[in-house]
């Protein structure tokens, strides 16, 4: 007699926990070990910021959701999640740091005040051609004919305080480059991923898309992701919304692929040739089940969760 597997813990998708969850403060470790796993640097975040998608009306966008954090260095992170395709992606990624960057500036402010902004887009469609999962778009001056990096001198100021008691000290010098100054942008491209566990990197992105995390992670953010990013610990009402979401989400998606396309026109072209509702009644179903191959295949999604979504039955799920 085969034994029963083990039942799968069911974890809330990081896209919705950057719309909802990671915004309380409680949750900025999961933040916190992300910017550290993919930036290789130590982020301790300050506060979250006012962000484009911060939206509650019914009008949400759910196939874009962001998150703006600033740390307490006062660099700024942009984490973006994309879930379906967009013409214009990378213009779109380019305005929301510029701006961020312009809304450092005070009246009477220096330009020595302005601090890195960091852009990391989660994409979850196939945007561009690549061999790898993970890229970085970083600025540096290089010579033309010597291809060398042109290092620039930054006089390092003395303090406010130093100065008022006649310091007379010279002033430091340090050597940076524009990379150290100029915005940094990171594409994470999900269905890149081959699955190979190997690194904290790796482990991340099999949450990321497939919503799994082992059971003994040591990963920084992760585990944190496992207590804090519970389904079970949703009250009804975030359960709810999480619903709306996937479903928003699964919809998206649909709406962009063959399967969708062929369920729906099988049922308009049997109802044109038939006059029968059983046309339309056929084209739903069809659609139904390309829904839930897809929340079964790449969202990897339990079949009670697909039959909320889709209104099949689990039996009906288990065949696909």
């Amino acid at each position: 007699m085969k034994n029963k597997p083990e039942e799968k813990e069911y974890l809330v998708r990081f896209d919705y926990a950057i719309k909802k969850l990671l915004r309380d403060k409680k949750n900025f470790a999961i933040l916190e070990g992300f910017i550290e796993v993919f930036l290789n640097r130590t982020c301790k975040i300050l506060e979250i910021l006012e962000s484009e998608s911060n939206q509650e009306s019914q009008d949400d966008k759910f196939n874009r959701v962001d998150i703006k954090a600033k740390d307490y260095s006062g660099e700024i992170f942009i984490v973006e999640v994309q879930t379906t395709r967009y013409t214009y992606y990378l213009e779109r990624i380019l305005y929301g740091v510029s701006k961020a960057i312009t809304e450092q500036m005070k009246i009477g402010g220096e330009y020595g005040d302005i601090k890195q902004v960091y852009s990391i887009s989660l994409v979850y469609y196939d945007l561009g051609k690549g061999d790898d999962y993970f890229y970085e778009c970083k600025s540096d001056f290089y010579g033309v004919h010597t291809h060398n990096i042109l290092k620039l001198n930054r006089r390092e100021q003395l303090s406010v305080e130093e100065i008022a008691n006649g310091d007379k000290r010279n002033f430091k010098y340090v050597e940076k480059q524009a990379s150290d100054i100029f915005p940094k942008y990171y594409l994470i491209r999900i269905n890149a991923f081959r699955e190979i566990i190997a690194t904290a990197m790796d482990e991340w992105m099999q949450f990321l898309k497939n919503n799994s995390i082992k059971k003994d992670t040591q990963v920084p953010g992760l585990k944190e992701a496992k207590e804090q990013l519970k389904y079970e610990k949703m009250s009804e009402s975030e359960k709810l919304g999480y619903k709306r979401h996937l479903e928003s989400v699964v919809n998206e998606q649909e709406a962009m692929s063959t399967s969708k396309e062929e369920g729906i026109n099988l049922g308009i072209q049997k109802g044109i040739e038939i006059g029968k509702e059983e046309g339309l009644l056929e084209g739903a179903k069809n659609e139904k089940i390309a829904i839930a191959k897809n929340l079964k295949h790449n969202l990897k999604l339990s079949n009670s969760e697909i039959a909320n979504v889709t209104g099949l039955t689990t039996e009906e799920i288990d065949k696909l």
